[in-house]
Parts: structure tokens; C-alpha cells; sequence
């Protein structure tokens, strides 16, 4: 029983299949003057035409990379090469995804600003603070659509807005890998100029992904090549996986009834993880449905995953990248230590159902009354 979809999702078989018949049957270098080339050509550029449909961008926007961490690398750093000279400091918040935090402190060595907005309790971002946050010589606002551990939705719009008073020349990027293809995204609604996303966490393959860039929003390259991808991510591109992930992305299905369904099924497991007097929850009331953070008090976030794992059910103990270590979101939203070392988080996808639920409750009684507590 698979509850670890924020960390990777099960490839659909679309995606395998595009994957597959491309390898055999399409094999062709896309940058190519001949026949074969120009199949692989029109195979990425019509993924790309599927792509951009799904976030309301037109094709010449999507720029395809190894995944969401280059694609976050490249809209930061960038956009600091970009805008060095008219200001040095960048807003994000202080529970992004570490391919963001760690790009964002890298720039902090080269002597920009780096703002870091704490969450709330409930791991809620406001608008007051980020009107505080946001100052004239902001040159860089960087928040991620849905945070990775505990799911709350951080308010992107808002900050476009704020910016559009503020600063009006700062670029704004958003990290959104835990949305897309999981709740409605119009980069336009949302305003905007950077977005990214990884094939596998909507059944995709792995090692792809893309940077929306806003057709009017022009950046210096970050590396260097053949000029591939209008000179953002040169290098051969990677067909196949391009056209597997046209392929999760054609599965997604009806985004909006997907959601609506996540929200049932999120609300079972709140009521009845909540009937376990041992059961915390961490995630806010309004988070995105398919993510959950619980604690389980007095218990060890490793010792139960593993112990969950030998009754073949899998969740994690926070994002996959930290390997185990202690959750500085649940840390930034000021929970004690002891909720933090016993927290776990559980990610849903479309396919899985209520017994999941009901099965995953068992196997925490067992576990609470087989184990040692800490």
C-alpha cells in the first residue's frame, strides 16, 4: 500500500508506453536536419503543446530540464544574474523546498538579501507577512505553490500582487511540483514569471521536468552549449522522457473531480487518525488533500516507517531529499521536538482508496502496542 506519492508516483502505463515506442521508434536526434530528427522534433514539440495546456502557458514557454531542482536553480540564479545590479534582495519562505533554500543561501555568500518568512503554526504563510517581507528593493520573491511536507498553499498570487505595488520589476518564481497536475494552475492567474514541476510526481518519468518562463521575461543563460531550449537548458533533450511525460500529463483526467475526491478521501483519513488518541495532526485544516503530516506521540517517525514497511505499507518520514532527517518545516512552524521526531507524513494520489486508510489506522494500533516508546 503505497502512501509516499510527494516523494515519487507510480509511472502510468501512457508514460511507459511513450517512453518505450520513442526508444524503439523514434530514436532520432530532435536537433537533426534529417527524417529521424524531425519525428523526434515533432514529438517534443507536440509534449510541449500538452504540457503548457495543463498550467494555461502557450508551448514557446515551457523550456524542459532534468527535473524541478535544476529548473529551481536555473529561475534563481538567473534571475540574480538578471537583476544584480537593480537590488540584491530575495523573499522566499523558510519551509521551500531545499533546491530553492540552498540555491537562495548560495546567493547569500555573494552578498544578496535573503528574507525567510516563518509559517505559522498551521504552516500558513500570510499577507501581512509578506507585505512586510516584500520591500522596494526586492528584486526576487520565490514561494512554492504547496509545501512538500505538510501541504499548505502558500499564497503566490497575494505576493504578485504585493509586487506589482512594491517592486514592480522583481520577478516572482514559484516551486510548484506538489500542484501541478493536482489542482487547477493558470500561470497567468497566478502571475507568474517563473514556475516549475517534475514529471514524477504526477506518474511521470523521473529525471524530467520544466521551467515556464513567461514569454515576456528575458534571462540570461546560466550554462552554456549547443543551444538547445532557446539557450536556457542546452544539451541534447531527452525525447523519451519528454514524451512520457506528455503521457502522465494526457492520464491526469479531470483535474477538478481528481480534487474533489482527494478532499473526501483527505477528510476520512483526518476523522479517523483523529479517533487515535495517540495521533496528532500537523498539517493545516486548509491544506492541499494530498499530502498529511501526523505525529504519533511517543513513537520514533523511523521506527514506525519501518515497521509500517513490514506490513507493506510505505509513507515517509518527511521529504524524501532530507533522508531521515528531523523536519525543519514542522521546526519553522514552531513544533516541539518531540512532535518532530514522530512525525510522519502520508501522500495520497488518485488511486488510492478508504481501506487504505482503514488499514493504515491497524497497522498503528499494532505498532503502538508492540513497540517501545522513545
Amino acid at each position: 500500500m503505497y502512501l509516499d506519492n510527494s516523494a515519487t508516483t507510480k509511472p502510468c502505463d501512457k508514460a511507459i508506453e511513450n517512453i518505450n515506442n520513442v526508444l524503439l521508434n523514434n530514436w532520432g536526434n530532435p536537433s537533426s536536419l534529417h527524417t529521424l530528427g524531425m519525428y523526434a522534433e515533432n514529438e517534443m514539440n507536440d509534449s510541449r503543446k500538452v504540457i503548457a495546456s495543463l498550467i494555461g502557458a502557450v508551448p514557446q514557454e515551457i523550456f524542459f530540464t532534468s527535473g524541478a531542482t535544476e529548473a529551481n536553480n536555473i529561475s534563481i540564479l538567473c534571475s540574480a544574474k538578471k537583476l544584480k545590479k537593480q537590488g540584491k534582495r530575495i523573499v522566499t519562505s523558510a519551509i521551500e523546498h531545499h533546491s530553492v533554500l540552498d540555491t537562495v543561501k548560495s546567493l547569500e555568500a555573494e552578498g544578496f538579501e535573503v528574507v525567510y518568512i516563518k509559517p505559522d503554526s498551521d504552516g500558513n504563510i500570510s499577507e501581512e507577512a509578506l507585505s512586510r517581507a516584500i520591500t522596494p528593493d526586492t528584486v526576487l520573491v520565490s514561494l512554492m505553490l504547496v509545501n512538500n511536507e505538510v501541504g499548505s498553499v502558500l499564497p503566490v498570487s497575494k505576493a504578485k500582487a504585493i509586487m506589482k505595488n512594491v517592486c514592480p520589476r522583481a520577478i516572482l518564481h514559484c516551486d510548484a511540483v506538489q500542484a501541478v497536475g493536482k489542482m487547477p494552475i493558470n500561470v497567468n492567474s497566478l502571475g507568474v514569471d517563473l514556475l516549475t514541476a517534475s514529471a514524477h510526481k504526477l506518474h511521470g518519468p523521473k529525471g524530467i521536468g520544466f521551467l515556464y518562463k513567461n514569454k515576456n521575461l528575458h534571462l540570461p543563460p546560466l550554462t552554456f552549449g549547443g543551444g538547445q531550449e532557446k539557450d536556457m537548458r542546452p544539451g541534447t533533450e531527452s525525447v523519451p522522457l519528454i514524451s512520457g511525460f506528455k503521457g502522465a500529463v494526457q492520464s491526469i483526467g479531470n483535474i477538478n473531480a481528481n480534487l474533489e475526491y482527494l478532499n473526501q478521501l483527505h477528510a476520512f483519513a483526518v476523522e479517523k487518525l483523529s479517533e487515535l488518541e495517540f495521533v496528532s495532526i500537523n498539517s493545516p485544516e486548509n491544506c492541499c488533500p494530498y499530502i498529511l503530516n501526523i505525529s504519533v506521540n511517543g513513537f520514533r517517525s523511523e521506527t514506525l516507517l519501518h515497521f509500517l514497511e513490514s506490513k507493506n505499507i510505505f509513507v515517509s518520514s518527511g521529504s524524501a531529499c532530507a533522508k531521515g532527517k528531523g523536519s525543519y518545516v514542522l521546526a519553522a512552524m514552531g513544533k516541539s521536538a518531540d512532535i518532530i521526531d514522530s512525525a510522519l507524513r502520508i501522500s495520497f494520489c488518485k488511486h488510492n482508496k478508504e481501506e487504505d486508510i482503514l488499514l493504515l489506522c491497524d497497522a498503528l494500533k499494532e505498532a503502538v502496542g508492540r513497540l517501545k516508546k522513545r
